[in-house]
């Protein structure tokens, strides 16, 4: 998938948990609903996308991206 677009859900993701007074909370219910709703795909690209700088993920996002746990591309 395109990273713009997944870049851009995961902000829309971000925002609807940035008005969680508990942060850590909210960085908790963005990864949550990553890890429920994403493809390991989509996850692995986001995760890269992050280690290469993460151009255009707001900050919740980066929390968010920085602590989910990936499978490899090969763990089929």
């Amino acid at each position: 998938m395109n990273i713009e677009r997944l870049v851009t859900m995961a902000n829309d993701i971000a925002t609807f948990f940035e008005v969680e007074p508990d942060h850590e909370l909210a960085v908790s219910s963005v990864r949550d609903h990553l890890k429920r709703f994403w493809d390991p795909v989509m996850r692995r690209q986001l995760k890269v996308h992050l280690g290469a700088g993460g151009e255009g993920l707001l900050p919740l996002a980066r929390e968010a991206v920085a602590g989910l746990d990936v499978p490899p591309a090969d763990a089929g």
